[in-house]
């Protein structure tokens, strides 16, 4: 049995992944804010955290009470989308760097010295780092500097033979993904991209992503000249 923590557990691809390491049998600490659904699971080996990631004292203070951790999945995140990048929504921005970035870090402050040897760290980051979207300005920056954070941790983090991974997913059904206003091509169940992401680390996978027809499809066109992504891009936008 492992002791993980997993982080935005309270819904979508978070409470999937603690459904699937409570039926493996390990214990899981749960953090969120919405204890509802985590108390409806009503688990021996289930132990709900209710705090808000954006506050640095609580994050530390709920980090304290945590034994020796075996795997760390750092899933809480957010969406907004900027629909005037001429009249650009700083506000906006900074709630999203806040919540996807800032706060991860205070995270990692409290979780990195549970993690021993042999345990692994893992980030939510998205495929949609993989190159540029129309109004994307806020999510895809804070991703794209997720999945930086996460290969820099990777080199300073082996001396201590912690392992570290980034988890980059195609379009999810969540909560957060129900308020799109546009098409979502190759959705998933919040179930299988548990199963995806479970299968990854107990594999020990650096990067994560999945659907891998959609990912494999957005690293493609990440390898065409700059102008043809724009010119496709600006043709799938209006």
């Amino acid at each position: 049995m492992k002791t993980i923590v997993i982080t935005g557990a309270t819904s979508g691809i978070g409470l999937a992944l603690v459904k699937a390491y409570l039926s493996e049998g390990h214990q899981v600490f749960a953090c969120g804010r919405n204890m509802a659904s985590l108390d409806a699971l009503a688990h021996t080996r289930l132990t709900p955290l209710s705090f808000d990631i954006g506050d640095k004292q609580a994050v530390l203070a709920a980090c304290s009470q945590l034994p020796a951790i075996d795997i760390a999945i750092l899933n809480a995140g957010s969406c907004e989308y900027i629909d005037d990048a001429k009249h650009f929504d700083s506000a906006l921005f900074e709630r999203v760097i806040h919540t996807n970035l800032i706060a991860l870090g205070y995270c990692l402050e409290g979780l990195l010295p549970k993690l021993g040897k042999h345990s692994q760290l893992s980030l939510m980051g998205s495929s949609a780092s993989y190159l540029p979207f129309s109004r994307a300005q806020a999510y895809g920056s804070s991703k794209a500097a997720v999945g930086y954070l996460a290969r820099s941790l990777a080199l300073d983090l082996k001396a201590h033979h912690i392992e570290v991974s980034v988890i980059c997913p195609g379009f999810v059904k969540t909560p957060l993904t129900d308020k799109n206003d546009f098409a979502m091509p190759m959705l998933i169940t919040s179930e299988e991209a548990a199963q995806y992401i479970y299968k990854g680390i107990n594999k020990h996978k650096k990067e994560i992503h999945f659907p891998y027809k959609f990912t494999l499809l957005l690293k493609l066109l990440a390898m065409l000249p700059n102008w043809c992504w724009e010119k496709l891009a600006m043709r799938m936008s209006t």
